[in-house]
């Protein structure tokens, strides 16, 4: 009896797809160890993370390490895998206006622009990573925070925060010794998210 495959449908050019639970969505970002090392140790950002700045979260392991250089850009040395609330990460999408001016869905500039002053969250597209780097044809999330949204992000949305510095160390190390398949076999699983449509019509550029 021949085994039937069915053919792989194309992935969405605008979708948020994450390691995720019921209650949970794991986002990535990368610090200096000064940072890094003691979120790490105690679940919670030190009082050196400065919150008035806005902090861009990532639901896309390889896109954190294109962004970190799997580790090695100085500042980003230690990768974190910070487990948040999903109620939190819906928060921050309703709440969230583009981070470029889209008109069909803003109108004029000044309307844009007044938005994004006024949202504690911007959302931007950028296209998603392949083991070696390489850009894909569809986009990956990036989650900009500021004001109220990281303020509850650090005090309210965190379930515990891992280093996996050591992963990205291992995984980069298989690509380079041209075992993807090995590496790819290490990388987390990371499926669609599902969201009200509302709320991806309004942040799909």
């Amino acid at each position: 009896m021949t085994e039937r495959h069915e053919p792989k449908l194309p992935i969405p050019k605008f979708q948020v797809r994450a390691r995720h639970t019921g209650s949970t969505v794991t986002v990535y970002q990368a610090y200096h160890p000064e940072i890094g090392g003691p979120a790490a140790h105690h679940g919670r950002f030190p009082a050196a993370w400065k919150r008035e700045r806005m902090t861009w979260i990532k639901p896309s392991f390889l896109w954190m390490m294109y962004r970190c250089g799997w580790g090695s850009k100085e500042g980003q040395e230690t990768v974190l895998a910070v487990e948040i609330e999903r109620e939190g990460f819906d928060w921050a999408l309703r709440h969230a206006c583009l981070s470029h001016h889209v008109s069909a869905l803003h109108g004029d500039q000044a309307s844009w622009k007044r938005q994004l002053r006024q949202a504690p969250a911007r959302v931007q597209w950028d296209p998603e990573r392949d083991l070696q780097l390489n850009p894909l044809p569809h986009r990956s999330l990036q989650l900009g925070l500021a004001g109220e949204a990281a303020a509850r992000y650090a005090d309210e949305w965190i379930v515990g925060i891992e280093d996996v510095t050591p992963l990205a160390t291992e995984v980069h190390a298989r690509v380079r010794a041209g075992q993807l398949g090995s590496a790819a076999g290490l990388l987390p699983e990371e499926s669609p998210v599902e969201l009200d449509d509302e709320v991806l019509a309004r942040l799909r550029a």
